[in-house]
């Protein structure tokens, strides 16, 4: 399949999913355009995690389909490395190699997976760790960092792959409530330069201002959408209300 730049970069058609018994995601559709932020929320257990993880392959699914740049991401003939290379993810737990310096955690990727040459990919980590303000913490491991320069390092780690859709676990869970704002702040500069991101996230205040579209997961299906001045000023399902009500 050809993927031009006037369809949905990811393209996600009534997708199910199942743990067992366990009906997960419930005929989930959406699509996202090149350069949008998408922010997906909703209560524990709603399917969010579930969702992101199926766009990157790391999950399976029962049903429907889900293609990012025209590759159909379930496929049987699926080429993981093509994936991989369009899509970085970063999860709530950090999960970097903890023996590795944080400039070797961002060069990993590049060497083994794509065999580039080391000097380039050195000095393209260099300018990610910058990005995400580490500068002075290239020969930190990761128990010399705080969870959210943990995290930074984690999302450079991601875009050394040079991705063209970044996908957001909950990334801020794990942290302090002040080392939130800095990972934030690192999300919203991507965002700005025109990365796709779709983000799980609790963080209300923050998706209000980053996206450009809100999904209200709950149950396995998607109650509720639309931009954040609507979604937020003028929610029309009772249970968005309801939810909404609880955490604003």
């Amino acid at each position: 399949m050809t993927w031009t730049s006037d369809q949905p970069i990811i393209s996600i058609k009534d997708v199910y999913k199942s743990f067992g018994d366990l009906e997960v995601l419930k005929g989930v559709s959406l699509d996202v355009m090149k350069g949008e932020v998408i922010c997906i929320i909703g209560p524990s257990g709603s399917g969010k995690s579930t969702l992101i993880r199926c766009i990157n392959g790391l999950n399976d699914i029962q049903g429907g389909s889900i293609t990012v740049e025209g590759i159909e991401v379930h496929a049987p003939d699926l080429d993981k490395l093509a994936l991989r290379k369009k899509v970085g993810m970063v999860f709530q737990q950090y999960n970097l190699f903890p023996h590795k310096t944080a400039l070797e955690n961002v060069m990993m990727a590049p060497l083994l997976v794509l065999k580039r040459d080391k000097a380039q990919v050195e000095q393209e980590a260099r300018a990610l760790i910058r990005k995400v303000r580490l500068e002075g913490k290239e020969n930190a491991y990761p128990g010399e960092l705080s969870g959210g320069q943990q995290q930074r390092t984690a999302i450079a780690r991601s875009l050394a792959m040079n991705p063209d859709v970044m996908l957001f676990d909950e990334v801020t869970a794990a942290l302090d409530p002040e080392t939130v704002k800095e990972v934030l702040v690192t999300i919203k500069d991507l965002a700005a330069e025109g990365m796709t991101c779709i983000l799980v996230t609790h963080e209300m205040g923050f998706a209000k201002e980053i996206a450009d579209h809100i999904y209200f997961t709950d149950r396995g299906i998607i109650v509720e959408h639309g931009p954040p001045a609507t979604f937020f000023e003028r929610a029309s399902d009772p249970r968005t209300r309801e939810f909404l009500s609880q955490i604003l």
